[in-house]
């Protein structure tokens, strides 16, 4: 793929280093020339110096030519200038912008730009490492949807996945058994100390917790 970063902070150098040495074409932007050195030498897509919602910079690097576009500068508003002009003038297909201020997330959305809070998600992670034990929320920003883990007991060893699920509540998607981490079938076998993880409705989360004792 072709994708625009505009910001090389911690977040987007290491989102472009990544990026970079799977073999996509990286393009990153930041105003600040000393930033840029953040890359190291070893990476191998184009780096410039400007403002991400400069026009006539953004067209020199081809930005017509971008299949997505991220913003992830240390300021909202020009991550929100960035990210409209990408979408709206350039048309990017795929147009993500980083929100610090979690009571514009809303606002951007309306904008139909795809958003991430790191203010909410790390907000959410220390809420749930306080309060829950086995349950997290941080995963989906929505917060209609968390991860519960639950783990083999006696009372579940040899029962089959889909025995533990709850039709639309409830879903295990993932087993950790000897170190390994597997996508587990419906007929998978719970065997005694199996860490699983599984998505469930916020809403049905005591019911849930309850079904497998976790209160």
């Amino acid at each position: 793929m072709n994708i625009m970063i505009v910001g090389c902070g911690r977040v987007g150098s290491q989102l472009a280093l990544l990026l970079s040495r799977e073999g996509h074409n990286v393009t990153i932007i930041d105003k600040n020339a000393d930033a840029i050195s953040r890359l190291g030498v070893n990476f191998n897509g184009i780096s410039a110096v400007g403002n991400g919602f400069d026009e006539k910079l953004l067209k020199e690097l081809k930005i017509d030519r971008q299949d997505a576009f991220v913003a992830v500068t240390s300021g909202d508003n020009t991550n929100l200038m960035a990210s409209q002009i990408a979408k709206k003038i350039f048309n990017v297909p795929k147009v993500i912008a980083r929100v610090y201020d979690p009571r514009r997330a809303s606002i951007y959305r309306s904008l139909g730009l795809d958003i991430i809070s790191g203010t909410i998600l790390v907000a959410a992670m220390i809420r749930d490492k306080i309060i829950e034990n086995r349950f997290s929320s941080y995963l989906v920003e929505s917060g209609d949807i968390g991860v519960i883990e639950l783990t083999g007991t006696v009372d579940l060893k040899g029962k089959r996945v889909e025995e533990l699920n709850v039709p639309g509540e409830f879903i295990i998607v993932a087993v950790e058994r000897d170190k390994k981490i597997f996508i587990p079938k419906k007929d998978t076998v719970v065997r005694l100390n199996d860490k699983m993880m599984g998505v469930v409705v916020i809403a049905s989360l005591k019911k849930v917790k309850s079904i497998f004792k976790l209160e």
